[in-house]
């Protein structure tokens, strides 16, 4: 019973990386559109798409970590 609900558990964990996913194709996409509407500002964009990017790779990376300790610690 108790393996099972680690599995459970688990799997639920990784449910987010589809959300990364979601996430970065956002990000990437919404600095596409913008460089489209205004190169100009080409640079000031790409950096705030890497800090998009870093902050959703974040929870991407928090994600198998609790999977890992669902599976193995507790």
């Amino acid at each position: 019973m108790l393996e099972g609900a680690k599995s459970i558990g688990a799997g639920d964990a990784t449910i987010a990386l589809a959300g990364a996913a979601v996430g970065i194709g956002n990000v990437l996409s919404s600095l596409i559109h913008s460089v489209a509407r205004n190169p100009s500002l080409a640079k000031q964009s790409f950096g705030y798409a890497i800090l998009g990017f870093a902050l959703t790779e974040a929870i991407a990376l928090f994600s198998p970590m609790m999977a890992f300790l669902i599976s193995f610690v507790f």
